[in-house]
């Protein structure tokens, strides 16, 4: 079956925004390399502190790195090719590199979610279980943790690919989307498609509801327990320590959710619409969540700005001494 996919297709084309006039695709490029190229900084000088500064070697701090990893590869794998699709016209991707890209794109979405899952325990431990944090979320178990996030992640994507790489492909070619996955590329298939669908949608929704079912019973327990706080500060506190996790996985899960309560409400968005839609909750939340670090967690905030003053003193010094000599 291979073979007959090769002989028949041997690439696809990518619509970007279907109903895009092209007077506008240097616009477009433009916005999406400069998200891209925000995405690859923020997240690199996160990467960079968290490197750099021993302060920043905490269970929490560990998470926020490899949701950074997790980002900037995302972003990596999609945005390059959507970019080129409208600065230099080049909407076609092989046959192979299509399902290549969307390996990465399922894998890489379902690292986070596990991800974010690990958010939901450091939220919910030091305020639920406060004795026994420094036990439970140790530096080992985090690495732990984290290794077995990004090997199980593998699972469902490479099954997933394995499955919708034999089909028969031998209609259209054309992708209604910015980067190959599996639902886009699937349906070009030139049969019934439902054997694959289905197990490729239970996966995805026990990947994605999964972490969430877990997300969701924690900030419960947590608001059982500030609730319990007689002090109003003493409540405030508690929940701010908790408010930067929360506001990233509200980021990745909520337009999700949107989307797919959406449709099964019934109700229907232009393939524009959609697209634009899924571009935002899968583009803008690697883009904003370093933002996010740097602006509330305080250890974070502190070490920008150290880094900040250690590369302005000694600027200010020369300049000093090139005026009075």
């Amino acid at each position: 079956m291979p073979e007959r996919n090769h002989s028949v297709l041997t690439e696809f084309i990518l619509t970007g925004f279907p109903g895009l006039h092209q007077e506008y695709y240097g616009l477009v490029s433009a916005v999406l390399f400069f998200v891209y190229s925000v995405t690859l900084i923020a997240n690199a000088t996160v990467i960079f502190l968290f490197a750099t500064n021993r302060s920043l070697h905490k269970p929490m701090y560990y998470i926020i790195l490899n949701l950074s990893v997790c980002d900037i590869l995302f972003s990596t794998t999609t945005l390059p090719k959507i970019i080129s699709r409208y600065w230099f016209q080049s909407g076609s991707i092989s046959f192979t590199a299509c399902f290549i890209q969307m390996y990465f794109v399922h894998y890489f979405g379902t690292a986070v979610a596990y991800i974010l899952f690990q958010m939901a325990l450091d939220s919910q431990v030091p305020i639920c279980h406060p004795l026994k944090y420094s036990r439970i979320l140790t530096k080992s178990n985090i690495l732990i943790l984290s290794i077995t996030a990004w090997i199980t992640s593998k699972a469902s994507p490479l099954m997933s690919v394995i499955r919708a790489y034999a089909l028969p492909y031998c209609a259209s070619n054309i992708i209604t989307h910015c980067y190959c996955d599996h639902i886009g590329i699937t349906v070009l298939a030139c049969t019934d498609r439902t054997p694959y669908a289905t197990p490729a949608f239970v996966f995805a929704m026990v990947v994605l509801l999964g972490p969430l079912a877990f997300i969701i019973f924690s900030y419960c327990s947590i608001l059982i327990a500030v609730y319990k706080i007689a002090n109003v500060q003493g409540r405030l506190k508690s929940l701010s320590t908790c408010s930067t996790q929360l506001i990233i996985i509200s980021l990745y899960y909520l337009p999700r959710c949107f989307v797919y309560l959406a449709q099964n409400v019934g109700i229907t968005f232009s393939a524009d619409v959609r697209i634009v839609i899924i571009m935002l909750y899968s583009l803008a939340p690697p883009m904003i969540n370093p933002l996010i670090y740097c602006l509330r967690a305080k250890d974070m905030r502190e070490s920008l700005l150290k880094q900040f003053c250690k590369r302005l003193v000694p600027r200010k010094a020369q300049v000093a001494a090139i005026s009075n000599s």
